[in-house]
């Protein structure tokens, strides 16, 4: 298709309004925007199918810009394509309040499909945008799930060990409908991308399994340009990456080429000087004609014959196939069938079931009634409890299962979750809770964006024993609680495993689900008690006999201590309650009553967990902590010579009532 005179001026006007958006903000990256309005031009209007009248369509196209600082892009995009926002949303970009954050952010502004900030996030993130279509394509159908997912990365995006991962995953899986535009720059903030980076990106694609295509220096030919992104959608059975040389800030005579375009305002002489060579209004900010935005605005709705005949498809589904619609609707919404809370299973008091194994147990039984749960381990997958015995396998082009292997990829497992979760399933992910410093930038990001991805982190404390410290999470716990938004559930039980996933399938955002190596005692009274209590926090799970004297509070394979330990004291007459606190910040969001209630004002209180104290001054008058690392050797020696038994917990429980009494421990 030859460029048509509105097309240019399309181009020269995105041009235009990057420039003058990041002088208005006196912030942000011009450069990267500049050179690519070609590319986003091509994307936005010849090739992807999308209706900006409805922006939540399932089967829309996808875009990611993985190079997220180039902000300006998308946004002048959106606005131009009619998702919402107006010209005084350009005009406060970067400001307090506006929909034009400096980076991209999901849930905040319309036509943003992931939060992109942190490089290689947006890059993992399509993959698994990519792999969610695939999987809901071979369980319900290409007539409800036929879509592609295009993205543009950058030399950051490249050289950061996340892209590898997720690159190498996908590869190795073959998604076919993922097409990555690699901008070959040749710039970075400190300069050429000589100083630091030489690989050869070509092969090193081709050695992960994927079709490259290499454009070369056609940044401003949107035929050949629209010819590649074609060829990559044409690959079915690969993902592609194109590759395609620009210059950064072109054309600005001062700038083009240089670091200084990358993440700076060109000052407004400069920005004259390009809209003379653009032949735009070099005094006017903003300017968008008539005619250029009635093209952008047609090309946004150019998609609303196929939304509409996708809508009647999925009638269709709904009509012929009532079990099959059920559960496609049920992924949309992320959520399971009516009625799935009652597969949820139960133990009884006496079991010893350690809770990675009853999370397994518990994942088993919900699968059929929560279609969108798509689980597995960073190589980890039968040690985490996140196996699902009999499920089919995702693998090389059978991409239809729940169960997913993804390699030792801690930090790409998480963040190719976070892209199926914005992509109707419900990921699951398990590792090794030390391993989750691993991959804390995924977490980070769907408590920040509201993802309802599920972070299964076992073996929680020093109870792993023979491994040592370099396993032995003992910092973990305190450092996530500081996340906001992130909801942190470790589990006492069994029991409080099954209603921690009642309580992440019905709730929103983020869960990360903290879990036992070792056997834990199944308790006396979880079966009965944590339905209700476990979704706010705590609970009391052992009344004191009468009065009361003393409040044990724990979480986790703490608690079983304090249980024990409150039969010793009771026995000496001390009236004692014992609370399992699974989640500090489900139990911050309850009301001042309640949490009076389960810990009373001025009644002693220990806590007792395996980790550092740190943070627990806010509940609690004294701790049996860990402040320090951990030991090599069996996990019950450890505990033992760290404290963590019932007779030191008692011991402990003895002086805290002494000194409040104002004796002498």
């Amino acid at each position: 298709m030859p460029m048509t005179g509105v097309e240019q001026r399309g181009i020269n006007v995105i041009r235009g309004l990057v420039m003058d958006a990041v002088q208005e903000a006196n912030s942000g990256h011009p450069g990267t925007p500049m050179a690519l309005a070609p590319l986003a031009h091509v994307l936005f209007t010849r090739v992807m199918r999308y209706d900006a009248g409805a922006p939540e369509w399932p089967d829309r196209d996808r875009f990611v810009l993985s190079a997220g600082h180039a902000s300006m892009l998308l946004y002048s995009l959106l606005y131009l394509t009619g998702f919402g926002l107006e010209l005084d949303d350009l005009r406060a970009f970067r400001q307090w309040g506006s929909r034009t954050p400096g980076h991209p952010e999901y849930g905040h502004t319309t036509g943003v499909e992931v939060t992109t900030g942190p490089l290689g996030q947006g890059f993992a993130n399509g993959v698994g945008i990519a792999l969610a279509e695939a999987n809901l394509r071979a369980r319900f159908g290409a007539e409800v799930s036929d879509h592609h997912v295009f993205a543009i990365a950058g030399d950051g995006c490249m050289e950061e060990g996340l892209s590898h991962e997720a690159a190498s995953l996908a590869g190795h899986l073959g998604l076919g409908r993922l097409v990555y535009v690699y901008d070959d720059n040749h710039i970075t903030i400190d300069g050429p991308t000589e100083l630091s980076f030489t690989d050869d990106a070509r092969k090193r694609f081709e050695g992960y399994g994927w079709h490259v295509v290499h454009l070369g220096e056609v940044a401003n030919d949107l035929d050949a340009i629209e010819a590649g992104l074609r060829e990559g959608m044409a690959e079915d059975s690969r993902p592609s990456l194109v590759v395609l040389r620009s210059h950064i800030g072109w054309p600005s005579p001062k700038y083009t080429d240089t670091a200084h375009a990358h993440g700076n305002p060109l000052g407004d002489d400069e920005i004259r000087a390009v809209k003379e060579i653009l032949g735009t209004p070099p005094d006017e900010q903003f300017w968008v004609p008539d005619d250029v935005l009635a093209f952008y605005r047609a090309a946004g709705v150019d998609g609303r014959p196929a939304r509409e005949a996708w809508e009647g498809r999925h009638a269709a589904l709904r009509t012929g196939e009532s079990d099959l619609a059920a559960g496609y609707d049920a992924c949309l919404e992320q959520r399971g069938l009516a009625g799935w809370e009652s597969k949820l299973p139960t133990w009884q008091p006496g079991e010893d079931v350690a809770t990675r194994s009853a999370c397994s147990k518990v994942l088993e039984a919900i699968i059929d009634v929560v279609p969108g749960i798509v689980s597995g381990g960073a190589d980890l997958t039968g040690n985490t409890g996140t196996a699902l015995e009999g499920a089919s396998v995702i693998a090389t082009h059978e991409l239809g299962g729940r169960q997913i292997h993804w390699g030792v990829r801690e930090h790409g497992m998480g963040a190719v979750m976070n892209g199926m979760a914005v992509s109707a399933t419900l990921p699951v992910g398990g590792t090794f809770f030390v391993f989750s410093d691993y991959m804390r930038a995924t977490p980070r990001l769907a408590a920040l964006s509201g993802y309802k991805t599920a972070f299964v982190w076992s073996h929680d404390s020093v109870g792993v024993g023979e491994d040592g410290p370099t396993h032995q999470p003992v910092e973990q716990l305190a450092s996530l609680r500081a996340m906001p938004g992130l909801r942190l559930i470790r589990s006492a039980d069994a029991n409080e495993v099954a209603q921690t996933w009642r309580v992440h399938i019905d709730g929103k955002g983020p869960t990360a689900i903290i879990l036992s190596r070792q056997k834990l005692p199944v308790l006396e009274g979880t079966a009965e008690r944590a339905p209700v209590g476990l979704p706010k926090g705590a609970y009391v799970l052992v009344d004191e006999d009468n009065g009361l004297d003393l409040v044990l509070i724990a979480t986790g394979s703490e608690v079983h201590l304090c249980v024990t330990a409150r039969a010793m004291l009771a026995a000496e007459g001390v009236s004692v309650r014992v609370v399992s606190m699974p989640s500090w910040d489900m139990f911050e969001d309850q009301p001042d009553e309640y949490r009076d209630s389960v810990l009373p004002p001025g009644v002693p209180t220990l806590a007792v967990e395996a980790g550092v104290s740190f943070g627990w001054d806010r509940y609690a008058d004294d701790v049996v902590a860990i402040d320090r690392f951990g030991a090599s050797a069996p996990g019950p020696t450890v505990f033992a010579e760290l404290g963590f038994t019932p007779e030191h917990v008692a011991q402990r429980a003895r002086d805290l009532l002494a000194l409040d009494s104002g004796g002498s421990p």
